[in-house]
């Protein structure tokens, strides 16, 4: 079974949320992955979200997009996050998965090549936040050929019946976006409820969810209802911060996950 499968299928035996980290590839150091992916691996993640730098992020806020513009200035390409991913996958047990611009994919041989390069590498799964779903189907049947999942965007005002084709489209989880808008810290945890359990009336899949998840409280307010909180902004600011105070990027990333985790809590049913 998938990584990914597996992650989700253990949080729904235990009944509890999952913690999905995101981090840039390439930020805060060239090598920042092989030291982080290991860390956040030890400290509970279920599956962690690599952002392959791109020069237009979609829909990232000013601390994500900064990470990746800086990432690609130190000449982070896709060939060495793939590199790195291999060198560390025997010493992570969680799922991997890409954000990636369809942009890249293209550059990368287009989906099957791609996902063939992503495979090997140790990746799960991919999540394409800039595809249409009309234009979707063959980044699809590429990763169900590369054994991989593929996960799209639902956003907070998609219709029902859009979100169900969307949904369709997925495999291994859904990406729900928690808020409208670019991601970033936000003071409120984000109020899903409604939008879950619409979710859940249009698909089995699992339900991740992400954009303003920063803190514990956060994360006990997303998984009381979805399978999986993503935090991504807080997470890269808390490396770059690590950095230019010169202390180590493993530890700062095993720590706040740490810390993020008491926030997970049983799933209301």
């Amino acid at each position: 079974m998938n990584r990914i499968d597996e992650a989700f299928a253990r949080l729904k035996e235990t009944g509890t949320g999952g913690l999905m980290p995101f981090v840039c590839a390439g930020a805060p150091t060239p090598d920042a992955l092989v030291k982080v992916l290991p860390a956040l691996s030890d400290a509970g993640a279920s599956v962690i979200e690599i952002g392959i730098p791109f020069s237009d992020p979609i829909a990232d806020g000013p601390v994500i997009a900064a990470a990746m513009h800086d990432a690609i200035q130190r000449g982070t390409t896709p060939a060495q996050v793939f590199e790195q991913v291999r060198s560390v996958r025997d010493r992570v047990d969680c799922g991997i998965v890409a954000m990636v611009s369809v942009s890249l994919v293209h550059a990368q041989g287009g989906p099957a090549g791609f996902a063939a390069k992503a495979r090997d590498a140790g990746f799960d799964g991919c999540i394409f936040p800039d595809a249409p779903l009309e234009e979707s189907a063959e980044l699809g049947a590429a990763c169900k050929d590369a054994g991989l999942t593929c996960s799209l965007l639902i956003a907070p005002t998609t219709p029902e019946a859009r979100a169900k084709a969307i949904a369709e489209a997925c495999s291994g989880f859904v990406y729900m976006l928690a808020r409208a808008g670019i991601t970033g810290e936000q003071k409120d945890a984000p109020e899903i409820e409604a939008r879950v359990q619409m979710l859940r009336r249009v698909t089995r899949l699992p339900i991740a969810c992400g954009f303003g998840i920063a803190t514990a409280d956060h994360v006990r307010a997303v998984v009381q209802h979805a399978d999986a909180a993503i935090v991504g902004t807080a997470l890269v600011r808390r490396l770059d911060a690590a950095h230019k105070q010169g202390q180590p990027l493993g530890p700062e990333a095993e720590a706040f996950l740490t810390e993020l985790s008491t926030g997970l809590v049983p799933m209301r049913l």
